[in-house]
C-alpha cells in the first residue's frame, strides 16, 4: 500500500531560502510547491526550487562510492574499500610531504549546509590545514575584508532595510534575476516595487541595464570603475558640506584622512574613466544625502573587479558619510543567530591574514586562500606544494580563471577526491568520487543568513527523504576522512592530544567509528547560547531545535532589523568604524584607471540568469528547455564594428584566451561592455547539460598573481579587456 504524504521544507538553493513544500511518496520525491504557510515567501518560489525535484531523482546523480580505472572510466566500490583506500594513500602524503601538503576546496552549496561547513572548519583547525579554498575568492570574500578594516569582524556585514528605506542605491546588483545575495529576503521583487510604491527611489548602478534595472532607474556605469565612481560621490558630498558630522563624530575615525584621499576624484576627473556625466554624478550624490533614508548595497557585479575590496570598503563608507549606517531604513547590522562574530573575537581562530598564500604571500580570508593561485600551488614545487586535494560542493574547473590551466594541473595530484551529486567538469579528473546528499536528505538550519535578513527570521528542517542509493551527509564522510588519518575534528590547541588519542580509539575499538558527536547536538547548543537562544529555559520564547521542530512552516523573530548597535558590533578598539586604514588610503592614492589597449578595446561581464545557478543546475530539463542558449549580449554599435549580426556566432578573445559564442545585440549594454553569463561549457557526466554547448567565459581570465586582487585574493572576472571578431 502506498503511502503519500507532504513535508514543509526550504530551498537552499540561494539566500532567500523559500519555502517549499515536498510531496513524498513510498520514499521518493514526487513534486516541490511552493509553501504558503511560510511567512515571507508566502507562496513564491523560483523556477530552480520549484525544479529540484529533477535534481533529487536525476538519473545522472552519483549514488555510490566511485573509484577511477587504469582505462579513466569510473567503477562502483564499496564505502569501506573508498575510504580505506583513500585513508591509506592520504597517510602516504602526509608520510612523505606532512599536513601541509593537503589541501581542500569547498563550493557555494556548503554554506547553505550547517553540518558541511561545521565539519569542513573542525577538520581544517584540527588538521592544521593551510590549503584551502572556497567559492568566495569567485564571489564574496572582498565584503569580509572590507567589513575587517571598517569592523574588525570579517563576518560582519550591513543589510539594506528594504522596508524602511526612501533611496536604495545598488552597485553591480540585479536581484530581481538573483532574489538578492548577501541579503535573505524573499519576494525582493515586490519590496522593490514597495520602495517607489511609497515614493522612495531604487537606482541601479550597473553597464548593462539588468532585468532590476528596467523596473527602476539605471546608471550606466563603465565596467570595472565602481571605485572611480564612489570615489567622487564620496568627494562631491565631503565638498558640498553634506555629510552627516553628527554620525561622523559619533561613529567614526579617520575621517580627515578619507576626505582628503577623495578629493581629486572630482566627478569631471572622473568622468572620463567612469563614462558618467559629472552632473549625473553630482545630482546622485546631493539626492543620496538629502534623502530621509538611504541604504548602499553592492554585489557580485562590484566584487570582481581590480577593486574590489575598495569598492566594498567605499560602499559602506558611503552609508556612514551620509549618516546611513546603523540607522532605520539604512545599512542596517543584523543579529547572528549563533554568536559567531563574538566568539571569533574571544578565541581568534579564524583572523585576517593570519597565514600568507605560498604562491603570491597572499591573505588567508576566514581560513582560504584565492583560488586562482590553487592550480599554481599544485605545479610549482617546493615546501607546502599540494599534493591531494579534496573538492566538495565545487566545480572550479568552471569557476576559477583559466579552467584549463587548472584541470590540467589536477592531473599532478597524488590524489584527488571529490564529493558531489555528480560527476562534474572538474571531479571527472578526480581519482575518486563520493556521492553526497542533496539538502532534501538532511536536516537543516540557515546559521549565517538571520543575520543577512531585513526581517529576522528562521527555519528548520528535518530531512524530507531518506539518501538515495548510497548517499552520505559531507559531515560524515569529512569525518570518515579525518578519522583515517587520526584527526579528530574540533580538537585544537590544548585539546589536540585528547583528539589524537579519541581518533586512536575510535579506530581500535569494535564500532568505535560510529560514535561521534552529531551536528544536530552541536548546533542546539550553539541555537540555545545565541543572541536568540532560550539559554535552556532561562530566556521565554527563546530560540531551540524544540522550538523550531513546533514550527515547520519557520519563525519570524523580530519585525525588523534593530539599529543603534554599532557599539555591539564594532570590534576595533575605541568601538568606532576605521574610514581610513592604511591599504586603503594606499590603494586611493595610487588609483589609475584601466589602461586601454587598441587590441582589446571592450571589456567583458559577467551576468546572471533566471534559470541556471553558477555551473550546477544545466542538468535540470525543465530549465533548459525553449531557447536556452548561451550568448554574449553585446550593444549594436559593437557588433556593427566588428561585422557580427544578431544570433550569429563571434569569437570573444582577451590576452588569456578566446571562446566562441552566439551574438544578442541588445540595447540594454552600454558602449563597450559585453555581458557573458558564467558557468557553461560543460564536460562531466551530466549529459543534459554537456549537449546544451556554450562555453567556459572564465577561459579569458589570467590566474598571473599580478591579476589577483591584492587584499582578498578576488579573482579577476569582470572588465577584462578583449575583441569581438565575426566567425565566418
Amino acid at each position: 500500500m502506498s503511502s503519500t504524504r507532504e513535508i514543509a521544507t526550504f530551498c537552499r538553493i540561494c539566500e532567500p531560502l523559500c519555502g517549499l513544500i515536498a510531496t513524498v511518496s513510498d520514499g521518493r520525491l514526487v513534486q516541490l510547491r511552493a509553501d504558503r504557510e511560510h511567512p515571507l515567501s508566502r507562496g513564491f518560489a523560483c523556477p530552480k526550487g520549484i525544479a529540484f525535484s529533477e535534481v533529487q531523482n536525476d538519473p545522472d546523480r552519483v549514488l555510490y562510492p566511485l573509484r577511477r580505472t587504469e582505462s579513466g572510466d569510473f567503477e562502483r566500490v564499496s564505502w569501506d574499500t573508498a575510504l580505506d583506500e583513500i585513508g591509506e594513500r592520504l597517510r602516504g602524503v602526509i608520510r612523505a610531504h606532512g599536513r601541509e601538503a593537503l589541501g581542500w576546496y569547498f563550493g557555494n552549496p556548503s554554506a547553505f549546509s550547517y553540518s558541511h561547513t561545521l565539519w569542513m572548519v573542525g577538520f581544517q583547525l584540527a588538521a592544521g590545514l593551510r590549503h584551502v579554498y572556497s567559492a568566495g575568492s569567485q564571489d564574496i570574500n572582498n565584503r569580509f575584508v572590507a567589513s575587517e578594516l571598517l569592523y574588525g569582524s570579517m563576518t560582519t556585514a550591513p543589510v539594506p532595510d528594504l522596508d524602511r528605506t526612501d533611496f536604495l542605491l545598488m552597485i553591480g546588483a540585479n536581484p530581481v534575476v538573483s532574489h538578492g545575495s548577501a541579503m535573505s529576503a524573499p519576494r525582493i521583487r515586490e519590496k522593490l516595487l514597495a520602495i517607489t510604491a511609497r515614493g522612495g527611489r531604487v537606482v541601479v548602478v550597473d553597464p548593462r541595464r539588468t532585468e532590476t534595472a528596467r523596473l527602476f532607474e539605471h546608471v550606466g556605469v563603465r565596467p570595472d570603475t565602481d571605485a572611480w565612481l564612489l570615489a567622487a560621490l564620496l568627494q562631491v558630498i565631503f565638498d558640498e558640506g553634506l555629510e552627516d558630522r553628527q554620525a561622523l563624530r559619533r561613529q567614526a575615525a579617520g575621517v580627515r584622512e578619507l576626505r582628503a584621499a577623495v578629493r581629486e576624484f572630482t566627478p569631471e576627473s572622473t568622468a572620463a574613466t567612469t563614462g558618467l556625466e559629472p552632473d549625473r554624478v553630482r545630482a546622485l550624490a546631493r539626492e543620496l544625502a538629502r534623502a530621509d533614508s538611504a541604504a548602499v548595497y553592492g554585489r557580485t557585479g562590484s566584487c570582481l573587479g581590480r577593486h574590489a575590496t575598495l569598492v566594498a570598503f567605499l560602499i559602506d563608507a558611503l552609508a556612514l558619510v551620509t549618516g546611513n549606517l546603523d540607522a532605520p531604513g539604512g545599512s542596517v547590522f543584523g543579529k547572528e543567530l549563533v554568536a559567531v562574530s563574538r566568539l571569533n573575537a574571544r578565541l581568534g581562530f579564524i583572523r585576517y591574514g593570519k597565514h600568507r598564500s605560498r604562491i603570491g604571500d597572499f591573505p588567508d580570508v576566514l581560513g582560504t586562500f584565492p583560488a586562482a593561485v590553487m592550480a599554481k600551488e599544485i605545479t610549482t614545487p617546493g615546501p607546502g606544494q599540494l599534493r591531494a586535494l579534496f573538492t566538495s560542493a565545487g566545480n572550479p574547473v568552471l569557476s576559477v580563471p583559466n579552467g584549463r590551466e587548472l584541470a590540467s594541473a589536477l592531473g599532478e595530484l597524488d590524489l584527488f577526491v571529490a564529493i558531489d551529486l555528480y560527476v562534474n567538469d572538474t571531479n571527472r579528473l578526480a581519482d575518486y568520487i563520493l556521492p553526497a546528499t542533496t539538502f532534501l536528505e538532511r536536516d537543516d538550519v540557515p546559521l549565517p543568513f538571520t543575520a543577512l535578513s531585513p526581517i529576522p527570521y528562521t527555519q528548520y528542517t528535518e530531512r524530507v527523504v531518506e539518501p538515495y542509493g548510497e548517499a552520505r551527509e559531507e559531515w560524515r564522510i569529512i569525518d570518515d576522512i579525518a578519522l583515517r588519518i587520526g584527526v579528530q575534528p574540533f580538537a585544537v590547541g590544548p585539546a589536540s592530544p585528547a583528539g589524537r588519542l579519541l581518533s586512536a580509539l575510535r579506530n581500535r575499538v569494535p564500532g568505535g567509528r560510529a560514535a561521534r558527536p552529531s551536528p544536530t547536538l552541536l548546533v542546539d547548543l550553539a541555537l540555545r547560547t545565541g543572541p536568540y537562544g532560550d539559554w535552556f529555559g532561562l530566556r521565554r520564547g527563546g530560540v531551540s531545535l524544540r522550538m523550531l521542530r513546533r514550527h515547520p512552516h519557520g519563525v519570524v523573530l523580530a519585525d525588523h532589523i534593530d539599529t543603534g548597535v554599532l557599539g555591539d558590533v564594532v570590534r576595533h578598539r575605541g568601538g568606532r568604524v576605521r574610514l581610513a586604514p592604511e591599504p586603503i588610503i594606499a590603494e586611493l592614492r595610487d588609483l589609475v584607471p584601466p589602461a586601454v589597449d587598441p587590441e582589446y578595446p571592450l571589456r567583458v561581464i559577467g551576468m546572471r540568469e533566471l534559470k541556471s545557478h553558477n555551473s550546477w543546475m544545466h542538468n535540470v530539463d525543465a530549465l533548459m528547455r525553449g531557447d536556452r542558449e548561451h550568448a554574449a549580449r553585446i550593444h549594436p554599435k559593437d557588433a556593427a564594428a566588428a561585422g557580427i549580426s544578431d544570433g550569429e556566432r563571434c569569437r570573444v578573445s582577451s590576452a588569456h584566451g578566446s571562446i566562441e559564442v552566439v551574438a544578442r545585440l541588445s540595447e540594454d549594454m552600454t558602449e563597450g561592455a559585453v555581458a557573458i553569463p558564467h558557468g557553461w561549457g560543460h564536460r562531466g557526466g551530466w549529459r543534459r547539460a554537456n549537449a546544451a554547448g556554450g562555453a567556459n567565459v572564465n577561459d579569458l581570465m589570467s590566474t598571473d598573481v599580478s591579476d589577483v586582487e591584492r587584499l582578498a585574493g578576488m579573482s579577476h572576472l569582470n572588465g577584462v579587456p578583449i575583441r569581438l571578431e565575426a566567425v565566418g
